[in-house]
């Protein structure tokens, strides 16, 4: 979090949560869990909330989830699909925004061609092994990873 930001960091998601309400009935985000070849996960800190997270954004008008992974993950992490990512499931978010949903998606095959440096809005982004993860990983990546890689029940809530 860029410390400048911090102080006002809940006013700031809470303008942006009353944007999105109004603007969209329901609101759609795509994440990618990138996994290098020694299956390391790729997470990002951003610059205006805490924690660190999987790479993604919110879906646009007339975007499909598929297309705004895609761009997501070339926008925040230079990341290049090579084949279509794999769609783990769909999470509901209400307890941070109503009507809330993230299509999750596993990134296996990608490539690299740039990678984006720090900014606003991704202040940090590196590679972790599930068992090593930093301080501040959000309690619903840690979930995701846990059912990824060992198998736990899937959840339906984020």
């Amino acid at each position: 979090m860029l410390k400048y930001l911090k102080p006002i960091e809940p006013l700031l998601i809470w303008l942006m949560r009353r944007y999105w309400r109004f603007s969209r009935g329901l609101t759609m985000g795509a994440q990618g869990v990138v996994i290098d070849d020694q299956d390391r996960v790729l997470l990002v800190r951003h610059g205006y909330r805490s924690g660190w997270h999987f790479p993604g954004g919110g879906v646009e008008k007339n975007e499909t989830i598929h297309d705004a992974l895609a761009r997501e993950l070339m926008e925040e992490v230079g990341v290049l699909l090579d084949r279509p990512a794999e769609f783990i499931g769909l999470f509901a978010q209400f307890k941070t925004f109503p009507s809330d949903h993230i299509a999750l998606f596993v990134v296996r095959h990608w490539s690299r061609p740039i990678i984006p440096k720090p900014n606003a809005e991704i202040a940090e982004q590196a590679f972790f092994t599930a068992d090593a993860l930093p301080d501040g990983t959000t309690r619903g990546t840690r979930a995701r990873l846990r059912e990824i890689f060992d198998g736990a029940p899937p959840a339906h809530h984020w």
